[in-house]
């Protein structure tokens, strides 16, 4: 119930035009969440895109998707 609270609190701020860092481990919220996102692996940035891409980009998916 918070985590989507949460979520709709950071919807409506990008909504509103406010920039939004959000650091997350819940990958597939962020990835929903966010219109740009970095994946970090050991402390580095492995990969960056538009969210919806690295949502379904196959390693983003086995990795942190479960899927």
């Amino acid at each position: 119930v918070m985590v989507q609270a949460d979520a709709r609190v950071i919807r409506d701020l990008v909504e509103r035009g406010v920039p939004v860092v959000l650091v997350e481990q819940n990958a597939e919220l962020a990835l929903k969440l966010a219109r740009f996102a970095y994946v970090l692996e050991t402390g580095k940035v492995a990969l960056e895109g538009p969210a919806h891409e690295l949502h379904d980009n196959e390693h983003v998916r086995q990795a942190y998707l479960g899927a």
